[in-house]
């Protein structure tokens, strides 16, 4: 991870430089591509503060500790960022993958998403053909139903099978 530490109303330290660069880099697992780490150590009177912003992976983190000392003020902010960086990357995971299910649901009968019955989309080509027709159609295909454009009406009818094997049509009203 590229780190960058500066310090503010405190000598620069190379050992809290490697502290804070050791601590970085182990978050380095969460992101999948290159990140960088901007972070500045200050003093104001009697507190320490530690403040780390994190970009990477479309993502930017902030996070600011005060404490009586450094050390533990570098590690609060880290595990505050942590925590930010694993809800952050599970709603992604969850985003992703309810767009997946989305997508999913028009194409191969749907998933079940927050209490809603599912959905099977299906699309076909209907032609015009009489009742009769139609009947004789459903006979050789294994469909509970089929649409079909009503020859005589030109409308778009619906002929389906029924429980005690007699068929169904559902036209519209004139």
């Amino acid at each position: 991870m590229n780190t960058s530490v500066r310090f503010k109303n405190l000598e620069p330290s190379d050992a809290l430089k490697s502290y804070v660069r050791e601590k970085l880099d182990r978050m380095e697992k969460y992101f999948n591509g290159p990140a960088e780490a901007s972070v500045v150590l200050s003093i104001e009177k009697f507190r320490h503060s530690a403040e780390i912003n994190i970009m990477g992976d479309r993502l930017t983190i902030n996070g600011k500790e005060e404490t009586e000392e450094m050390y533990s003020a570098i590690d609060m902010v880290l595990d505050k960022l942590e925590v930010q960086i694993k809800k952050n990357k599970q709603k992604s995971r969850a985003f992703r993958s309810k767009g997946k299910t989305g997508s999913r649901a028009s194409d191969q009968g749907g998933d079940e998403v927050s209490g809603q019955p599912r959905v099977r989309v299906q699309h076909i080509e209907y032609k015009p053909m009489d009742v009769d027709e139609a009947v004789m159609q459903m006979d050789l295909i294994n469909n509970s139903f089929l649409v079909f454009t009503n020859a005589r009406t030109e409308t778009v009818n619906v002929l389906y099978r029924q429980k005690d094997g007699n068929y169904g049509l559902i036209q519209p009203r004139a």
